[in-house]
């Protein structure tokens, strides 16, 4: 017998830059039966995107798409400024919401946007791919099984050479600088390693001249647990062998080091192991979209929630909060 086919999906994304891009090239490869449409302020920019990824339908605001009765989901993928007034937007349509990290500008919105979209019954999820990364998953298991033992430290070496040029150079347009905008993938994911965070300590350097937005930052953690924790995180250090960088975790019996990136981990504990935790969906890409569509169609909670995501971001304000209230001279305000 012939399986039923999956119902008819129509996903318009608001914003056609580099992410988008590159969000249409996996929901096109893993999900093809999804019909794709585009938003931009720009309409040649959406035509564009509709021939570039065999879309249906270009349009040339966002209002227009929202407002559209035949799409069933939007992806938000502009500025963080607009973020909240565009999702509580498509869930005034009755849209399903994908919205690009880093979510909104304060974590107090994100109980707006519970509320609303319970109001409403649709599902609103970010697009915090590092929480479906196969690296952090096989982390947390490794670190239940007690290869380790009882956790100490982690160092998590999250130092790169970035280059911007873009909206996040604005801080009116990109809100935070580096640790808001990119370093919340890592708030994230020393989160979720199966560690309750408890408290969270940030430090800036100074910033480099000529520059009016925060480029590195150094976060500390301590977990309910007793482990205590370091995030170096920059986008202005140039690293060798393309971005490659190794981090570890210490423990009472062991240590596990892992390539930040996720490429592979060795274990030296109870056992020792060699592991390559999955190059496939290195970013955790696919299966956060995977999750998207999955929950848009059954209409219940992505397996990452926006209680989840509103901690990622309670502790990127922790952060800069107590960088800002350092002694050190050195310490600026972050804008958000």
């Amino acid at each position: 017998m012939t399986p039923p086919s999956s119902p008819s999906l129509h996903v318009v994304l608001l914003g056609c830059g580099r992410v988008a891009a590159r969000h249409a090239a996996v929901l096109r490869r893993i999900h093809p039966e999804v019909k794709l449409s585009f938003a931009s302020r720009d309409r040649h920019r959406a035509e564009a995107y509709v021939q570039r990824f065999s879309g249906e339908k270009a349009f040339g605001s966002y209002d227009e798409a929202l407002a559209d009765s035949k799409v069933d989901a939007v992806l938000i993928l502009t500025p963080p400024r607009w973020h909240l007034e565009l999702t509580r937007r498509a869930l005034s349509f009755k849209k399903h919401v994908l919205v690009e990290k880093p979510p909104f500008v304060h974590s107090t919105d994100f109980d707006i946007v519970i509320e609303e979209a319970r109001r409403v019954g649709r599902q609103v999820m970010v697009a915090e791919n590092y929480f479906y990364k196969p690296l952090l998953i096989r982390l947390r298991s490794l670190l239940a099984e007690g290869v380790i033992g009882d956790v100490l430290f982690l160092h998590i070496n999250a130092i790169k050479k970035q280059r911007t040029g873009d909206w996040r150079d604005d801080p009116k347009l990109a809100v935070g600088g580096a640790l808001y905008e990119g370093g919340i993938h890592w708030m994230n994911f020393v989160s979720n390693l199966g560690l309750t965070v408890q408290r969270v300590t940030g430090f800036r350097p100074g910033l480099a001249q000529g520059s009016n937005v925060e480029r590195s930052m150094m976060v500390g953690l301590e977990y309910a647990e007793g482990a205590v924790g370091m995030v170096s995180y920059s986008w202005e250090v140039p690293s060798l062998l393309w971005g490659i960088r190794l981090s570890k975790i210490y423990g009472r019996q062991g240590t596990i080091t892992f390539e930040t990136n996720g490429l592979w981990v060795l274990v030296h504990g109870k056992k020792n192991r060699f592991i390559i935790p999955g190059l496939r969906d290195l970013t955790g890409g696919q299966a956060m979209l995977r999750d998207f569509v999955a929950s848009v169609r059954d209409n219940r909670a992505p397996r990452f929630t926006l209680i989840q995501a509103k901690r990622d971001l309670e502790i990127v304000e922790e952060a800069y909060a107590s960088a800002d209230h350092s002694p050190s001279g050195l310490m600026r305000s972050s804008g958000t």
